[in-house]
């Protein structure tokens, strides 16, 4: 049995751009396996945000295909990749994005309740995740009253509440101050590990590239 949770082959991903086409992805071909950690970097423009939105079912490639977990992305529609997302993505992006009248401990419950998860369930893996990230004291704390390190962290375990197989974070720690990124960084790869999941990175922070078990650089229109 394949441990390759992620296969992608010959993937092109074109924009348009005036009177001529931008081709932002050219034939990539990429396989990541279960359990593991991947960071991709690149100059902007180079498609790194693309790739991670075609992998989390945000975006659809121009031709190519997208296995991950058996499921063919390319062929899935709407209501599919809408499952998808909701069950087997955990998204952690660069804007924390938290509800700001909803508590850090709702804000992380929230996905459950719209996967239809059961209260209860919701609410102990919400606490569960809150812990680990080191903010089980500002459960009832609104965004407003946590600092914008405890808000990522809670982005986090937010990202982790349905229990997904793939974690996608884009610049998870571009907002934040070093002292904060180190603090964030460490807890996004213990928590995904403790939990055996997959992350893919998009980051330019060579520090938390460096985390990866694997990293790769993403060039336009080309993977290198």
């Amino acid at each position: 049995m394949s441990d390759t949770l992620v296969r992608v082959a010959e993937l092109f991903k074109t924009f348009p751009s005036g009177s001529e086409e931008l081709t932002i992805l050219r034939g990539l071909s990429l396989d990541i396996e279960k359990g593991s950690s991947l960071s991709i970097r690149g100059e902007s423009g180079s498609g790194k945000s693309t790739l991670l939105n075609i992998l989390g079912g945000l975006d659809r490639a121009s031709s190519g295909s997208v296995d991950v977990g058996g499921q063919h992305l390319e062929t899935m529609n709407e209501k599919a990749l809408t499952s998808y997302r909701s069950r087997f993505i955990g998204f952690v992006f660069q804007f924390h994005y938290l509800l700001k009248d909803f508590t850090a401990l709702e804000n992380v419950m929230l996905p459950a309740f719209v996967a239809g998860i059961p209260r209860k369930v919701a609410t102990e893996r919400a606490r569960r995740l809150l812990a680990d990230v080191r903010l089980s004291d500002r459960a009832s704390h609104y965004p407003s009253q946590l600092s914008g390190g405890e808000r990522q962290r809670v982005a986090v375990a937010r990202a982790l509440v349905n229990e997904p197989e793939l974690v996608l974070a884009d610049e998870p720690t571009g907002n934040l101050d070093p002292a904060n990124s180190a603090i964030v960084a460490e807890l996004l790869f213990a928590t995904v590990g403790r939990y055996g999941k997959t992350l893919v990175v998009v980051t330019h922070d060579e520090r938390l590239a460096a985390r990866a078990s694997a990293e790769r650089v993403l060039e336009a229109g080309s993977f290198a």
